[in-house]
């Protein structure tokens, strides 16, 4: 099989699944008691936040285990408009967001809260003007994700933190960096972000585990109430085995991130130039160099994606038609929407999505086996 799909999901690393059955197995304590295998367990918790926070220049204690990036993000958005409902109730967000911020923003819509829903350019940029001209005295949080899900389209997140504290100090800046995190450089300092969101499972880690970064100081509530774990922000046993896990995935991300940059970056052109040169097709989003190497996103116009991807899945190439969240109902994607494309161009994208693991056999594979499909596809669309 020919995995490419992996900003839906990535396959667990071999010395994460070993680090997780040890966990499970022998070093099974809980880190709340005090006896010999709690605290073993509580000390691979703490290293797992070390390696977490030196990838994003944060401290040790800003670091918050969570279940994944939706809890992350559901954290970050209705904590703070609980722990700040005193400063005001005006949000801004973009309208190319992943549901897990998406949703909770139109549920703080539906309480009464304000939510400036920021437009895209046709590549899938946000405009700095835009945002300048939104932020006001009451705006509490503003939540950009940072790499998109589907296009791969970056956004600037030191120029957009920037001008956040310029205009408004006291706004927070939340980042989902779910496709970012230990692929793309991130400084929270850089980018002055106080919330940021991340999930084992993109950087070949665990399901079901994730975290969140909060800046020291901030007063954002937890909505998970219990015994007071991780300093009363996060009620609930730690899952110290996918944490534990979580830190031996965050750490081989960090340590060969730029040699995977270069070598994702091969097998994104490769594949793209080759689909260009099929007749009727085009890239969305940022281009080729402009988005992220991980993603890449595809028109094959006059075809709808589902068929491609069932009749590419019948030849062992596992594909996409979007983000895994989205990817069963029957719309268009909203992302490929705000960016102002026709739908009989939004009903034919695919997204390639590409892991270090990936080979340019693969690739070549993959490339022989659209070059076959697409134009006999065609003949049969109706």
């Amino acid at each position: 099989m020919i995995y490419l799909d992996n900003a839906a999901t990535t396959r667990a690393l071999p010395a994460v699944a070993e680090k997780m059955t040890y966990m499970l197995t022998e070093q099974y304590g809980n880190p709340a008691s005090v006896s010999v295998m709690g605290l073993a367990v509580d000390k691979e918790i703490r290293h797992a936040s070390q390696i977490l926070a030196r990838g994003i220049h944060c401290r040790e204690d800003e670091v918050f285990f969570t279940s994944g990036g939706t809890e992350g993000d559901n954290w970050a958005i209705f904590g703070t408009a609980e722990g700040y409902q005193r400063h005001g109730r005006h949000f801004i967000t973009t309208q190319i967001e992943h549901p897990a911020v998406k949703n909770p923003m139109k549920a703080l819509e539906e309480n009464g809260c304000e939510v400036t829903w920021l437009t895209v350019d046709s590549k899938g940029h946000i405009s700095l003007e835009e945002l300048a001209a939104a932020i006001r005295p009451d705006t509490v949080l503003v939540s950009i994700i940072l790499v998109n899900n589907e296009t791969g389209v970056v956004q600037d997140g030191v120029t957009i933190g920037k001008l956040i504290k310029e205009k408004n100090p006291q706004t927070l800046f939340h980042v989902d960096a779910v496709q970012a995190f230990g692929k793309y450089p991130i400084d929270v300092e850089k980018m002055k972000i106080d919330l940021l969101t991340m999930s084992g499972h993109k950087i070949h880690g665990p399901k079901g585990v994730g975290m969140l970064y909060m800046r020291k100081g901030t007063k954002v509530k937890p909505f998970i109430l219990g015994g007071g774990q991780q300093k009363g922000q996060r009620a609930g046993t730690e899952n110290g085995p996918a944490v534990a896990a979580l830190g031996v995935a965050a750490e081989e991300a960090f340590h060969h991130m730029q040699e995977s940059i270069a070598h994702v970056s091969a097998l994104k052109k490769t594949l793209a130039e080759g689909i260009l040169a099929m007749p009727n097709t085009k890239i969305n989003g940022d281009g080729l160099e402009g988005a992220s190497p991980y993603v890449l996103n595809v028109t094959f116009e006059g075809l709808r994606s589902e068929v491609l991807l069932h009749d590419l899945e019948s030849k062992g190439i596992i594909v996409s038609a979007g983000s895994a969240c989205d990817s069963k109902k029957k719309v268009g994607s909203p992302v490929l929407m705000a960016m102002g494309m026709p739908f009989s161009e939004i009903e034919g994208a695919v997204r390639f999505s590409f892991s270090r693991y990936n080979t340019m056999e693969e690739i070549g594979t993959c490339l022989l086996a659209l070059e076959k499909s697409v134009p006999f596809l065609r003949k049969y669309n109706r």
